[in-house]
């Protein structure tokens, strides 16, 4: 609501006394400089709880939201953690020998959890702005425009405990396919060179994680059950189980973005 008060009528200027000095007038406390008066309006409610959603999604609960697991780094806004990878489609049977062990392992007071998804790693988890993810994604697809697709093998298992001792590992580890892995990570580590983010590790040991636990349970797994659990891979009913990863196409995800990058 605007309201003006600077006009004044003319009769009121005729009885002004001329002898007399012109009369200080005070202006309202609300009135501006060009002697209007501006109202604010309430701030709608709805657009507050926009805002308010907005600040609850950033909202990291790692107990009930990530199952207890820590992140390797601090979130903040405009960060999209980024890593480069080979997908896994679970064959016939994989996911049943996987509960089994999971049983198995639940035995000895271990309590794994199935992950979400199987995959190789060919880079290090790193931190992309988000204006970052264009150029870094052409940079990945550029290295990769002449590379033939593989197979890789895995049939042994083997535990691994991430850098922050935070999560332990039962995986495979790759025993087939490791020379074209190695090449592909100086492709990946070149961009990282470029955007001067953490290259691969320099003696990686590939392999497919197939579950995990909160905690460095890294020796307390090798020592109770590992061979155990090696068995129901050695001895599956159709034969010793291996998983078989056709290579075709490498992708990369950043933050709840896929990019997919197809072999020749």
């Amino acid at each position: 609501m605007i309201v003006n008060y600077s006009s004044s009528s003319s009769e009121e200027e005729a009885e002004r006394d001329d002898a007399s000095p012109p009369q200080k007038r005070t202006k309202p406390d609300s009135e501006t400089r060009f002697g209007t008066l501006t109202r604010r309006l309430p701030l709608p409610e709805s657009v507050r709880e926009m805002f308010r959603e907005s600040e609850e999604q950033w909202t990291d609960n790692s107990e009930e939201e990530h199952g207890g697991r820590l992140r390797s780094f601090q979130h903040e806004r405009g960060n999209w953690a980024t890593y480069v990878y080979f997908p896994y489609d679970p064959e016939e049977g994989f996911l049943e020998l996987l509960d089994d062990m999971i049983v198995a392992a639940g035995a000895h007071g271990i309590p794994l959890t199935l992950c979400e998804e199987f995959h190789i790693s060919i880079s290090k988890t790193v931190v992309l702005r988000h204006h970052w993810i264009q150029p870094f994604v052409q940079s990945i697809r550029a290295g990769l425009t002449q590379f033939q697709k593989f197979f890789c093998l895995a049939d042994k298992l083997r535990v691994y405990c991430n850098a922050e001792k935070t999560r332990t590992f039962l995986s495979m580890e790759i025993s087939t396919g490791k020379t074209q892995l190695l090449e592909l990570i100086k492709i990946v580590d070149q961009t990282m060179n470029e955007f001067n983010l953490s290259t691969f590790y320099k003696d990686p040991s590939f392999h497919v994680s197939l579950a995990w636990c909160v905690g460095d349970h890294a020796e307390r797994l090798k020592r109770t059950c590992l061979s155990e659990l090696q068995g129901f891979v050695d001895r599956h009913e159709d034969g010793p189980f291996h998983i078989q990863l056709n290579c075709s196409e490498v992708r990369c995800k950043s933050g709840n973005k896929v990019f997919q990058f197809p072999l020749e």
